[in-house]
């Protein structure tokens, strides 16, 4: 059950540096450095393409069809923060706009994961406000029903707390607990570097199959090369 009716204010964000250096490293690295878990469900797609971010998230929990929190979750946004809003059931609406980007980045807020409907996808575009949504949708919402800002949320289906690092790029949305973000940035790092690596080996023309020595789990598996 949700806590409703709240906004927690001063809530403990992930330590800056190791936030901010997960943008680089990418989803998928982090996904991979993280065990494999903390992946939101890759419905949520940018609303244009190149965006690459990452920062500490500030939650909102709202209502179906209703846009009032977001108004209430932009006073406790600090540089450096991505708002993750989600709904208390599932709705398309778009609850984000142009006017609603303007707060935000005046906030010094880097972006918008949420799972139902955003618009004004051409002016966001051109604001350079990036946002990871459900849907596009011109529909509108009302201002009536509470929901809360800064409480623990589950967002396409992955936790989020607030303060822990969300990292966004083409390939999906990722979340990293607070408390494990300098972790994560290492081990991240050092998957990098050893890809690197990799990379050039197979640049060269090495393949797959004899780097990771496959063909003997093939050969056993029951593979034949027929002529």
């Amino acid at each position: 059950m949700y806590e409703l009716g709240v906004v927690y204010r001063n809530i403990r964000r992930a330590e800056r540096a190791a936030a901010d250096g997960l943008a680089a490293l990418g989803s998928a690295t982090v996904h991979e450095a993280l065990g494999r878990v903390g992946l939101l469900q890759p419905y949520l797609r940018p609303i244009y393409a190149g965006a690459q971010v990452s920062g500490t998230a500030v939650t909102v929990l709202l209502q179906p069809g209703d846009n009032w929190m977001m108004h209430v979750a932009a006073e406790q946004i600090r540089p450096g923060d991505v708002v993750v809003a989600t709904v208390t059931s599932a709705c398309s609406d778009g609850y984000f706009g142009d006017l609603l980007a303007t707060s935000f980045q005046a906030r010094g807020a880097r972006a918008l994961i949420i799972d139902a409907g955003v618009r004004d996808v051409k002016t966001l575009q051109a604001m350079g406000f990036p946002v990871w949504a459900k849907a596009i949708s011109a529909k509108g919402t009302i201002k009536a029903t509470l929901g809360s800002v800064n409480i623990p949320v589950v967002c396409a289906g992955a936790q989020v707390n607030p303060g822990d690092v969300v990292i966004a790029d083409i390939d999906g949305v990722v979340v990293v607990p607070a408390a494990m973000a300098q972790q994560v940035a290492d081990a991240a790092e050092a998957r990098e570097a050893n890809e690197g690596a990799k990379r050039a080996i197979f640049a060269s023309g090495v393949l797959g199959l004899d780097y990771y020595k496959m063909r003997e789990g093939l050969e056993k598996a029951g593979l034949r090369y027929i002529d």
